[in-house]
């Protein structure tokens, strides 16, 4: 079978179904492989910063991974800004949405909010911004986290003198997290904290 037969869903028949199924799940395996090529279209995305939107997301999991973050902080880094080609509104929840099923609940809400959080840097420069829109947040088991998560990888990734490790240097990281079961409960761990430093890994890092 190559395609199925049916043009109205409720007339597909239980083999259509299953061929699909098996197609989808195939599909599914690329994910990784769209993203990062997705990546490389953010340099036609936002301009007039010093660097390109591919440079602030590398940078941005270039300075995690030398704090010695996990993989689910790097990644989370390197995808925070993914959806602003195509949700440039609401991107941190178009990230969020991608990231969800396959990284740690705790990455998944900063990524989600952080664009809350960046106001603090800029929102009381422009007219009709709240510069503490982070504050609905409050009291959020992640909200030290997420404010963490600005303060020392985004907020401070657009650096064009910076060092930054090359995007295929964290392609074999994206690969193993999309290929995760998703919504594993053991990768999820609603409502556990991993800090975004650590020493010893970042030291080993060098």
């Amino acid at each position: 079978m190559d395609k199925v037969n049916f043009t109205q869903m409720k007339d597909g028949t239980k083999e259509e179904y299953e061929f699909l199924t098996a197609h989808e799940i195939d599909h599914t395996k690329h994910t990784a492989h769209r993203l990062l090529k997705a990546l490389v279209d953010l340099d036609e995305s936002l301009s007039g910063y010093q660097i390109t939107r591919l440079g602030h997301s590398v940078q941005s999991a270039t300075r995690a991974w030398r704090d010695g973050a996990d993989i689910d902080w790097v990644v989370s880094a390197l995808l925070h800004d993914i959806g602003d080609i195509y949700a440039p509104y609401n991107h941190d929840e178009y990230a969020a949405t991608i990231l969800k099923p396959f990284v740690r609940e705790q990455c998944a809400w900063c990524v989600q909010t952080h664009g809350d959080f960046q106001m603090l840097y800029y929102g009381h420069h422009l007219d009709g911004f709240d510069q503490h829109k982070r504050e609905r947040h409050a009291g959020h088991p992640y909200f030290d986290d997420c404010a963490e998560f600005c303060e020392r990888w985004d907020q401070a990734s657009f650096d064009p003198d910076y060092d930054d490790l090359p995007l295929e240097f964290f392609a074999p990281m994206v690969e193993q997290v999309f290929a995760r079961k998703p919504y594993d409960p053991a990768v999820i761990r609603a409502g556990e904290r991993e800090p975004l430093t650590n020493t010893s890994v970042a030291a080993e890092r060098e």
